[in-house]
């Protein structure tokens, strides 16, 4: 989350882009490493490293969502601020994906 939620009390813009760019980067890689013209057989490697390094970076600042998915599930058992909170992960990793796709 964002404010209070967070270990570092980001912003609610802070954790916004945040989440857009950490889901952009993840998006960005599984494209590119899954692409025609990429080694075969080594997407595994790349993704996952980019997702570890994308969770070592946005663990501290918003929990790291870049999934909504992952998101909905634990606000629904937390309850209270993180439901209301549980917008910015699903919207911010939609438009990140977005970009990425584009």
């Amino acid at each position: 989350g964002w404010g209070s939620r967070s270990a570092v009390h980001i912003s609610l813009g802070g954790a916004f882009l945040a989440e857009v760019i950490l889901t952009f980067l993840l998006v960005f890689v599984v494209l590119a490493v899954t692409h025609r013209v990429a080694v075969v057989g080594f997407d595994g490697l790349p993704i996952g490293i980019a997702l570890a390094v994308i969770h070592l970076v946005g663990i501290p600042l918003t929990g790291t969502s870049v999934n909504p998915a992952r998101s909905l599930g634990p606000a629904l058992f937390a309850g209270g601020d993180a439901l209301s909170q549980l917008w910015l992960f699903i919207v911010a990793p939609l438009v990140g994906a977005a970009i990425a796709a584009a």
